[in-house]
């Protein structure tokens, strides 16, 4: 048994990635970021279908088209090769994430 919550990084130089779950179809992952953002002019353009949502802090998520602010509960779906990219994450506090990627 594990917990979302625990076994933080202490320092976080970088967004940490965690598959808790993965199968041919489906992986599920951790994301943990503390005031992280893509890198400017980079786009997730991923060929899986992408379900996310926030269990902890907040974030910015951006589209080609909008800017979408998530908090706690909130969930997304990004169809695959919606290009998107986080454009801001809590900086006080942990920011967790839980994506469902699938095809």
């Amino acid at each position: 048994m594990s917990n979302l919550f625990h076994d933080l990084p202490d320092s976080m130089a970088t967004e940490v990635f965690e598959t808790l779950q993965t199968s041919s179809q489906v992986k599920i992952e951790r994301i943990v970021s503390l005031g992280h953002s893509s890198p400017e002019g980079f786009w997730y353009d991923q060929s899986e279908q992408e379900w996310l949502v926030i269990l902890r802090g907040a974030a910015i998520l951006q589209f080609e088209d909008r800017m979408l602010e998530l908090a706690v509960g909130d969930f997304v779906h990004v169809a695959a090769h919606q290009k998107h990219r986080v454009a801001w994450t809590t900086p006080e506090e942990p920011t967790i994430w839980l994506a469902i990627y699938y095809c």
